[in-house]
């Protein structure tokens, strides 16, 4: 059955791959993101800044005027941020939580009463296995994803008397676009820190150039869309299903020295 959804970040990376996805399976989909895509899709895009709230509810408003019901809300949008606690503007840190977590709650409540307009509809919020592990150098995108993760959870909660259910879908290292648009470090961090900033970011966006392709995501989230009850959150490879596993049963001063030796040093 056709379903009609809204997908967040939809001009790049896994957000242009679910909805070149989608589009394909026959389903009414509607992009929102700052730019449009390279490539000309049969989607009704809506321009948008996540990071302007006035934005946000100019473009929420026309949905909900033009579309009286929705089936699916994809939460995909995010920026990366690397660099030292110490050194990161604080602009930036500003800016990365409004687009990854303020912004898309924001958004999330603007759309709630067409979601609630549908039986069994659904929210999948893309976050992040970086949620569950915190990375030296990259600890602000992590605490963005982390909270993002209590975010769905409350979700879950408050709108189970509406029929509504929330899962977050958790990805490790991707291969797309976002390594080279994440905000980088001042450099004052590489000389304070000996190199440790540079080192630790080089093994990180090596990883994720080596990484699964965004259509690995997309399979997970196509699962999710029609199933009747939803995990609280799916982790994407069966690597990171062990790294987040071995998270959370062994102690925690050891998981962050054996961080520390892959990312810190």
């Amino acid at each position: 059955m056709s379903k009609k959804i809204v997908i967040t970040g939809a001009s790049s990376g896994i957000g242009l791959a679910l909805a070149k996805f989608f589009e394909s399976e026959g389903h009414t989909v509607i992009g929102i993101s700052r730019s449009y895509p390279k490539e000309e899709l049969g989607i009704d895009y809506y321009l948008c800044d996540l990071s302007i709230q006035e934005e946000i509810e100019q473009i929420t408003s026309d949905i909900r005027k033009k579309y009286h019901e929705l089936d699916v809300l994809i939460n995909c949008a995010g920026i990366g941020i690397s660099g030292s606690l110490e050194f990161t503007p604080m602009n930036e840190i500003i800016q990365i939580f409004n687009v990854n977590l303020f912004g898309l709650m924001k958004i999330t409540s603007e759309l709630l009463p067409l979601l609630k307009k549908v039986d069994r509809s659904k929210i999948i919020n893309i976050g992040s296995v970086a949620g569950e592990i915190t990375l030296p150098f990259q600890a602000i995108y992590t605490m963005t994803k982390s909270s993002l993760q209590r975010y769905t959870e409350g979700l879950r909660m408050e709108l189970k008397p509406f029929k509504i259910n929330a899962c977050s879908i958790l990805p490790g290292d991707t291969k797309t676009g976002f390594t080279e648009k994440r905000l980088k470090a001042p450099l004052e961090d590489s000389d304070i820190y000996q190199g440790r900033v540079s080192r630790s970011i080089m093994k990180m966006e090596r990883d994720e150039q080596i990484g699964v392709s965004p259509y690995a995501v997309v399979k997970v989230v196509n699962k999710m869309i029609d199933r009747k009850r939803l995990p609280v959150a799916v982790i994407v490879g069966i690597k990171y299903k062990l790294f987040v596993f071995l998270n959370k049963i062994l102690p925690r001063r050891l998981v962050l020295y054996l961080i520390y030796q892959i990312y810190g040093k």
